[in-house]
């Protein structure tokens, strides 16, 4: 259990964090699965719900919430769904755009036959700062949205009895929060009533609040139990490509216990093993097998940690890499045991590599080029919560589409929403919340200590997952400035600390190619490019000389592979108007038709992807340029095509068809020179 103590500033809370975990010790986030030794029930449906509407946001803390139910200390206390955002639900204007400390609360039973099990409460995701509270006693507290954090709870339950989970978030913005804003106070009191203020955002969508992502209770052994899994693969880059190769897969598992010693042994399986020792508790030790698809063994061993070297191996490939096998997870299966006691924990993998070389981005060693979309967790009444009919529906548009590829613009999506990604094969560039970091308060120490965490939990969620190809560190930063420059070298040296496997990025905005003080630490260069709406609105003719000229200076300018990340234009939905003008569908059509052409001359030198913004509209702050939301989507944001989304599908279906036979052409050469060398030929 972590410990907090508050501070209040205003309505505004500053926790300060006692963690339990050593500092050289990555402490697990596994995704919770049920299996021979765990078991979860979700906390999911409807909760208590009530605002603090104080004047200081700190009346709850004061009269101590937590300690009782909501119902009881307020007839303003709502239901509210869990997950959700809170904003869209009511016909409430000063909820949909409420700041402070809201509060959350439910009653629960857990069974008699979890009180010899460790019981573990995850919160997926809650916006932005979340204090959790079991029978009245603090639980866990966590800072930024967007990650899973969890605690044990084992010793605060009343088990075959009645429980209290009480949930306080708060959704304030401030320099040192990612993403990171500011409160403004309106002290003019001829206009304004006494404390009124308004939270300024330094971001370009809306500041939904609430309990995103699920609330769920799992269990494991008490004692004994894996914590973590961390998997890397090299592949052998000797194999001719239409054969099955080896690859070598590192293995790392953390057993929360003590250590024995024990070399690492195969015991069945086309494998080999090499260097290992078990990490366990007491007697303890660790056995684990590889399974195939339809769950079959492969191989397996003991040990903690080792090298395993799968022969015939199926490689995690794209969907649209032409292959025979695409988007192919294996399954780690590991078992600790101590004894009667044993845990089973079950983590999917894919075999994939990622690498940049000659301006070229690599997935399995051959060149990958990325067409595919920007998104937003975004939607109708739900904001960002967690919509698992909406995620299924956003999938089936990026394959009807040809999309290969996605950003998670501007934080980490939901786990199911990555889960689909390896499933399906769609490659991710995972970025943090770090959006909008534009100011010099904003590049702090406190800021840097808290970009690094954020990095460090992003990495431990999504470390182990195929789709993943690079992290992203930020979007839109002032890198121009001089302090930027050590507080970004900082973030990606650590993001590369802790994964050296996966390229890392931030993605360029305001800044350009000759004042930019950040990207030679980066390894692919990405941009955010609106020649044709943002400037010279209107003039499409001028799109592809602009856009030309600045892609080539970054290339020149820094030698790396280039991925424009955005480029769009606000369209209203079924408005029409020939000519073209802006915010119709028909300049949507012709803006994106004077990228592509660009794209096309760059893609077979330096480009290796493109990503319009946005896959859908989406909703923004209020302002005179955003009418409803922004509305560059190529689906408005019930989900149904414009003009453009029909104009990129035909795009990236032929796209498709150019990679596979240009795929099929290098292969031919390839294996007729291995033909060559086997035999002994000379032409």
């Amino acid at each position: 259990m972590c410990n907090i103590f508050y501070q209040f500033t205003g309505f505004t809370c500053v926790l300060v964090l006692l963690w339990p975990c050593d500092s050289d010790v990555l402490c697990g986030m596994l995704y919770p699965r049920d299996s021979e030794s765990r078991e979860s029930k979700t906390l999911d449906g409807l909760w208590n719900f009530l605002a603090d509407t104080s004047v200081t946001r700190n009346e709850g803390f004061k009269k101590k919430w937590w300690t009782k139910s909501l119902q009881a200390i307020s007839k303003a206390t709502i239901s509210m769904p869990v997950p959700s955002s809170f904003n869209d639900i009511t016909q409430d204007k000063t909820l949909r755009d409420f700041i402070g400390w809201a509060w959350y609360d439910r009653k629960f039973y857990v069974s008699r036959d979890w009180s010899n099990k460790r019981v573990v409460m995850r919160v997926d995701s809650a916006h932005y700062m979340a204090i959790v509270w079991i029978n009245g006693e603090q639980l866990m507290n966590h800072s930024g949205g967007h990650l899973p954090f969890e605690a044990d709870l084992s010793q605060l339950l009343h088990f075959g009895a009645k429980n209290q989970v009480t949930i306080a978030i708060n959704n304030t913005l401030s320099p040192t929060t990612l993403p990171p804003g500011s409160i403004q106070y309106k002290n003019d009191g001829n206009r304004y009533p006494p404390g009124y203020f308004v939270q300024n955002l330094q971001m370009d969508f809306f500041n939904y609040a609430g309990i995103h992502r699920s609330v769920t209770l799992y269990t494991t052994p008490p004692i004994l139990y894996i914590d973590d899994i961390t998997l890397k693969y090299t592949i052998d880059q000797s194999q001719s490509p239409n054969s099955q190769g080896q690859a070598i897969i590192e293995y790392n598992v953390l057993v929360k216990g003590g250590r024995t010693q024990g070399k690492a042994s195969m015991t069945r399986g086309e494998a080999s093993m090499t260097r290992g020792e078990a990490m366990t508790q007491g007697q303890a030790s660790i056995e684990w097998a590889v399974l195939d698809a339809q769950d079959k063994v492969v191989v397996s061993g003991v040990g903690s940690e080792g090298s395993i070297t799968l022969k015939n191996v199926k490689l995690w490939w794209p969907y649209t890499a032409g292959k025979n096998y695409t988007a192919y997870l294996y399954t780690f299966q590991m078992t600790a045991k101590s004894g009667s006691s044993f845990d089973i924990y079950r983590q999917p993998f894919g075999v994939r590599t990622v690498r940049i070389e000659n301006s070229q981005l690599l997935i399995n060693n051959e060149p990958f080029y990325c067409h595919g979309v920007a998104k937003h967790e975004d939607s109708d009444i739900r904001g960002k919560g967690l919509d698992l009919p909406l995620i299924l529906r956003d999938f089936n548009l990026l394959v009807w589409l040809g999309a290969n590829c996605i950003r998670t613009s501007h934080y980490p999506y939901a786990e199911e929403i990555m889960d689909q990604c390896d499933r399906l094969g769609i490659v991710v560039i995972d970025e943090s919340p770090g959006v909008g970091i534009q100011l010099v308060q904003n590049m702090g120490n406190v800021s840097l200590q808290h970009h690094k965490e954020v990095m460090t939990e992003m990495v431990r969620r999504d470390k182990n997952r195929p789709s993943v190809i690079m992290w992203s560190v930020a979007n839109e930063p002032k890198t121009n400035l001089p302090e930027a420059q050590f507080y970004f070298k900082s973030v990606i040296d650590h993001t590369r600390g802790l994964d050296h496997t996966r390229p890392v990025t931030f993605v360029i905005g305001p800044t350009e190619f000759n004042t930019d003080r950040c990207a030679r630490y980066v390894d692919v260069v990405c941009v955010n490019r609106y020649y044709g709406w943002y400037s010279d609105i209107g003039h499409t003719e001028l799109i592809q000389k602009q856009l030309k000229y600045d892609l080539t200076k970054w290339f020149e300018t820094f030698n790396k592979p280039i991925i424009i990340t955005e480029y769009g234009a606000d369209t209203v939905s079924g408005l029409h108007q020939s000519p073209s003008v802006s915010f119709t569908e028909d300049y949507q059509g012709d803006f994106m038709s004077e990228y592509h052409a660009v794209f096309d001359q760059l893609r077979h030198q330096f480009l290796v992807g493109e990503m319009v913004w946005n896959f859908a509209d989406f909703m923004t702050a209020q302002g005179v340029t955003r009418v409803d939301g922004n509305k560059k989507g190529i689906f408005t944001r019930q989900r149904q095509p414009k003009m453009a989304a029909h104009l990129l599908r035909a795009r990236y279906l032929n796209l498709i068809n150019q990679t596979q036979i240009e795929q099929a052409q290098t292969n031919r050469k390839l294996n007729f020179q291995t033909h060559i060398d086997k035999e002994g030929l000379y032409l």
